[in-house]
């Protein structure tokens, strides 16, 4: 089964980490990234920019709107994520604690649904 690992991040606990932690946080995560990746559990990750520097678009009858930076105002905001193969939802959660993130915002952690099931679901051949 494939998860997606999402990274949620809170901008008031990353300014309190002491110097230099962040770093080493990352250097920790990329490492174990590197690691899975070799293993063949970890399929893809990204790191996001931050929300700023977003756009959300909404088109309703027929008109498109188009509104800068986040739109949401949430204390944490999706920082990046990590798509992972893991036998079930348990190992998918194991293989998510091995991210530092949590400690300092917090990570979800859900079911990839097949595409190819919809794709039969709705008759539409690829």
């Amino acid at each position: 089964m494939k998860f997606l690992v999402m990274i949620y991040c809170d901008d008031n606990m990353l300014a309190e980490l002491p110097a230099g932690q962040f770093d080493t946080m990352m250097r920790g995560c990329l490492d174990k990234a590197d690691d899975l990746k070799r293993k063949g559990i970890l399929l893809d990750s990204q790191k996001l920019e931050a929300p700023r520097q977003s756009r959300t678009m909404r088109i309703r009858q027929g008109s498109t709107t188009i509104v800068d930076g986040p739109f949401a105002e949430t204390k944490e905001y999706l920082g990046g994520f990590n798509l992972i193969e893991a036998k079930d939802m348990d190992e998918a959660l194991e293989i998510a604690k091995s991210f530092p993130w949590a400690s300092i915002g917090s990570i979800e952690v859900r079911p990839v649904a097949s595409l190819e099931a919809e794709r039969e679901r709705v008759s539409v051949a690829a």
